[in-house]
């Protein structure tokens, strides 16, 4: 596992984009499952088979699901990666992703895969997998000290070293199977599993109905610095006042023009302005002056108004240049306009700018208005729509790829199905967790999709493809083969993200809490919702009975009808010796 974290850190590290450090962590959580579970079919192997076989078993039993995983970790990140994404550092993201799980998935077949042959290798010739030295017989361990024993002991009892199936030994498994598969599957814990449910989906809905957008500034500062002071006091005082608005005239027009003048007045209508022509036609009233031409309007400006002590600081607002004539004109000038708002700032602004914008390409008077918050509340805008749309083509492109990549539909189905109840409470617990859409929780929002198929997947098709008689039992084998590596990876996983708890930052923090939504939606459907509910529903395993007992009958026919031609055989057989040789016949 050391070595797959090194590739990744590497990869990232090669990139250069300050991003991709979070697929380190991220893109961990599909990397060790994958490590896992070839790991889990190779413990489900005979120690008694040749390491070949072993390997071969366990690449047959793990690699085919794993494939598809990967291919749709790929399909999904590709989505978010193409132009159905507005945010540049989710595309970012998700290229590296991209790239990141075509290594992983590499790693794990080719070297990750070397290592389980080199092991099969030492396990069959009795080496010690660590000291690469051959192992001693029992009766030389027996007389040796404790920590000896313990350095140089195989792991197995003498008694039990000849097992058939040495993974049911492991405490985990013998744990999912002796305890947690027959209290889960009890008729008594049922009703609280499916009350559980209901909760989790209130809450979940719930959450989604509250949705809020991450445009707030402070959530993409670092903790406890000045900046985050300064933003929380002015949204806490000042709050009811926009940002100071640009408002750039970058062509020349007629200010000295009545309509000029009355459209300049319309367009920042609703606005506290800071201009220079309020103050200036204010200062033609004061001194009783008309300036209804240019000559007038341009001289009376720049020899008597711009020259006043109060007015002064107004010759950095406005752009005079000579034309081809030798006179003077304004070729740029600028305002700034503060809006009185309510408790609902950023809606707000947001509804100013869908106004102010449109009118910049429409109108007569090319004009264009900006303030450096614009650029997150563009970033942001659209940020509560598109990890939705995202979210759902990518699980209808899931639902139609695994129509073509898994041979049973009804698998598929409960896949979506599982898949989609995993996101929503993902969606709906961040939001009451007081985590809001920003860059971060979209790329989470990406990831929950393939992690929950990630470790959904192989637990439902062992489900949905057993042949016991009852539900319950092939449940049972479906949580005894898939629980363990499902209970490692996620405890893994959220190992790996609980130093994002110490970073001084607001934005990994809110990866930590989506991560952590992530793991436990997931388990809680793999070890909970879904070995109750598929107890309930469809697939039923009544026609597994039929094949058995069909098969069944098959048999006692073949049976009846081989002693049959048996006893036909012999009557033939003493037919013949009758004929040939009567007399000795009769003697038998």
């Amino acid at each position: 596992m050391l070595p797959y974290l090194y590739t990744d850190h590497e990869y990232c590290v090669f990139t250069g984009i300050g991003i991709n450090k979070v697929c380190v962590p991220v893109i961990s959580g599909h990397g060790t499952k994958g490590v896992f579970e070839l790991l889990a079919g190779w413990r489900r192997t005979r120690e008694s088979l040749p390491f070949k076989e072993r390997v071969a078993d366990a690449f047959a039993d793990v690699m085919v699901c794993y494939t598809m995983t990967s291919s749709l970790y790929i399909i999904t990140f590709g989505m978010g990666a193409s132009p159905f994404t507005n945010i540049e550092s989710v595309k970012i993201f998700c290229q590296s992703m991209c790239v990141a799980v075509l290594v992983n998935y590499f790693y794990v077949f080719s070297f990750y895969g070397s290592c389980l042959v080199f092991a099969g290798q030492l396990e069959q010739n009795r080496y010690h997998s660590v000291f690469c030295c051959k192992i001693p017989s029992v009766e030389y361990l027996d007389r040796q000290p404790t920590w000896f024993k313990t350095m140089m002991s195989d792991g197995h009892d003498h008694v039990t070293h000849h097992e058939v199936l040495p993974y049911h030994n492991h405490f985990i498994q013998h744990f999912l199977r002796e305890h947690y598969t027959e209290w889960i599957t009890n008729t008594y814990v049922k009703p609280f599993v499916v009350i559980l449910y209901l909760i989790y989906a209130s809450f979940s809905f719930m959450g989604c109905l509250q949705i809020s957008d991450g445009s707030n500034i402070v959530n993409l500062l670092a903790s406890n610095t000045p900046s985050v002071s300064y933003a929380t006091t002015q949204q806490k005082y000042f709050s009811n006042y926009s940002p100071v608005i640009g408002f750039y005239i970058y062509e020349p027009i007629e200010y000295w023009n009545s309509t000029v003048q009355e459209h300049l007045t319309t367009l920042s209508h609703g606005f506290n302005k800071i201009s220079w022509m309020d103050n200036y036609f204010q200062y033609l009233k004061v001194v009783n002056v008309s300036a209804s031409t240019k000559s007038d309007f341009i001289t009376i400006l720049q020899g008597s108004f711009l020259r006043s002590p109060e007015y002064q600081h107004f010759m950095e607002d406005i752009i005079l240049s000579k034309t081809d004539g030798d006179e003077m004109e304004i070729i740029a000038s600028r305002m700034y306009l503060v809006a009185r708002t309510t408790e609902k700032t950023r809606e707000e602004v947001v509804e100013l700018l869908e106004r102010l914008r449109p009118l910049s390409l429409i109108n007569n008077i090319k004009f264009i208005v900006f303030n450096p918050t614009f650029v997150f509340m563009d970033r942001y805008s659209s940020s509560v729509v598109s990890p939705i749309l995202t979210s759902a083509f990518s699980v209808l492109t899931i639902l139609i790829l695994t129509f073509f990549l898994v041979i049973n539909p009804l698998g598929n189905f409960w896949l979506i199905l599982t898949v989609t109840s995993v996101e929503l409470g993902v969606l709906g617990l961040m939001t009451l967790w007081n985590v809001h859409m920003d860059s971060i929780s979209i790329l989470c929002l990406i990831y929950t999709l393939n992690f929950a198929m990630d470790h959904c997947a192989p637990h439902l098709y062992t489900f949905v493809l057993a042949t016991e008689h009852t539900r319950t039992q092939c449940i049972k084998i479906s949580l005894e083969e898939h629980g363990a590596a499902i209970l490692q990876n996620a405890c893994c996983f959220i190992i790996g993200m609980l130093p994002l708890v110490f970073v001084p930052s607001n934005l990994t923090y809110t990866l930590f809490k989506c991560s952590l939504l992530t793991a436990g939606c997931t388990v809680l459907h793999c070890f909970v919702i879904l070995p109750v509910f598929l107890t309930f529903f469809p697939p039923s395993k009544k026609r597994h009975k039929k094949k058995k007992r069909a098969k069944r009958k098959e048999r006692e026919r073949e049976r009846e009808m081989m002693e049959r031609e048996r006893v036909r055989e012999r009557e033939e057989i003493e037919c013949i010796e009758v004929r040939e040789n009567p007399d000795h016949v009769t003697n038998v």
